[in-house]
Parts: C-alpha cells; structure tokens; sequence
C-alpha cells in the first residue's frame, strides 16, 4: 500500500496538501489492538458501498422483495458475492466494535476527558445492532419473518405502553408491507445517517483529545 500510495503522490502531490490530516502524533507503545476501530470503520465503509449496490435490483415491496433477492443472487452478475460481502460485513462490523469497546474499557479509555467519546461510542453500537435487526427483515423469508417477529414481540413486554411500542415497530398490529417499508427505510436512511453523524463526532473527538495511552 505505501509504494501505491507514492505512486499517487508522485502523480496527484497528495501528501503535502493534507499533511495536516495525514501526519499524527501517537503515543509510544501502541499496538495493533489501536487498530480495531479502524477495521470496524473499513467494514463500515463496505456496508455502504456494497449496500448502494444491492439496492439497485432489490425491491422493498411485499410481493416483489422475497423474487429481488432470488435475483440478485441468481441472475445479477456477482449479485451472490456483493450480497455475502454486505452479510459478512455487518457480522464483523459489530464484531469489531465489541473487540475496539473492550480494548477501550481495558485501558481505562472512558474516563474523563474521554467519557462523551465513550458514550458516542456505546450509540453507534446500538445504532449497529438496530442496522442488523432491521436489515433481518429485507429478504422476506420465512426466517427473517418470524425472526422479526419474536423481536418485535419484545417491544410489548414494556409496561404500559407495550402495545404502542409495537404499532410504532411494525407499523400495525402485525407483520405486512408496511413493516418491511419501514425497516427499508430505517436501514438505508436514517441508520446510517446516524451512524455518519456519530462516527463523525467520534473522530471529532479522537482528534481533539488525542489517543489514550496504554495504562
């Protein structure tokens, strides 16, 4: 990557102008635990850009969602592929942010000035797993089906307002088209909005205060 990298600056000169953003000071002793939130930030990167692309052929629609899917697996030139990307994508981006969460918790890393940068942290986490929950349901099968129904199921063991919860979810009293527009529209707009903004706010912070030296 280094020589490919020259390569560009010789053609483009694109270290001089961004040196500023290129050129950090680290602390000694850092290892290759620091790099964890930057191969979650990576699998971020390849859910969007291979969820782009699959959102091309699929169709959010009660009848044509379940057929979209057998045809971007089946017909779409490498359809399989951007879809196994995107599912394997997701599964390690969660697993990378738990493994970059505990490398943070074990060196003490939350604690004043660092404790809204945890808190940012822990929010893009939750909004990850409601990404998964909600790209669950966008096959359209039997499995993403009944799994969202145990799930959803969830929201009305909250008392009092329970059953609200669950009309707000699922757009209804049961599981329809209008559920799975739903979900189509938190999981390819507003989640990752959220996320966008979060992780903005992440490095925001990373930048200003610099990266925790190792206890």
């Amino acid at each position: 990557m280094g020589k490919i990298f020259d390569w560009i600056d010789s053609h483009f000169g694109v270290k001089e102008p961004h040196k500023r953003f290129l050129q950090r000071t680290i602390p000694p002793n850092v290892n290759y635990s620091y790099c964890l939130g930057g191969i979650a930030f990576t699998y971020f990167l390849m859910l969007a850009f291979t969820g782009l692309l699959l959102s091309i052929y699929y169709v959010p629609s009660e009848k044509e969602a379940f057929k979209s899917i057998i045809a971007i697996t089946n017909e779409v030139t490498l359809g399989w592929f951007i879809r196994s990307l995107h599912k394997w994508s997701a599964n390690l981006f969660i697993v990378f942010i738990i493994f970059h969460a505990i490398r943070v918790f074990i060196h003490k890393a939350y604690k004043p000035p660092r404790e809204l940068n945890w808190m940012a942290g822990v929010l893009g986490f939750v909004v990850a797993m409601a990404s998964g929950f909600t790209g669950y349901l966008l096959p359209w099968d039997q499995k993403a089906y009944w799994a969202t129904e145990v799930g959803t199921s969830m929201f009305g063991t909250v008392p009092l307002i329970g059953d609200y919860l669950i009309y707000a979810v699922r757009g209804g009293l049961d599981i329809n088209g209008t559920t799975l527009i739903r979900f189509y529209s938190l999981h390819v707009l507003y989640l990752p909005i959220s996320m966008v903004i979060i992780l903005w706010a992440h490095f925001h912070m990373v930048k200003r205060q610099g990266i925790a030296k190792r206890l």
